[in-house]
């Protein structure tokens, strides 16, 4: 049998590249905690982030720095705080279609 190669057009190795770098991007417990928790509330402080979470502060922060800058979540100032939201709500999708499938763990 011969082997047949399959070639992806450039918007679909894009795609793929997309996903696979918001996969990087998330693939840490406090991170998908954050994801989690910016679902259900529209915007959250560091220090509700970390209440609900149970984590430092410093970890934390290092967390959502990470997030943001990937482009992963937004920022906005409010007077002193910092107020976290979803940008990507496309990534809410990705994970509950991982808690979705039929994984033995």
């Amino acid at each position: 049998m011969s082997e047949e190669k399959i070639l992806l057009n450039e918007s679909q190795a894009d795609k793929l590249e997309r996903i696979a770098y918001i996969l990087k991007t998330i693939a840490h417990p406090v991170r998908l905690g954050i994801i989690h928790l910016l679902e259900q509330h529209a915007r959250l402080s560091v220090t509700e982030i970390c209440e609900n979470l149970g984590t430092e502060q410093s970890l934390t922060s290092h967390h959502l720095q990470n997030m943001r800058l990937k482009g992963l979540l937004s920022v906005k100032r409010d007077g002193r705080s910092m107020l976290y939201s979803l940008k990507e709500r496309d990534v809410s999708l990705i994970i509950e279609c991982l808690e979705n499938c039929n994984c033995n763990m």
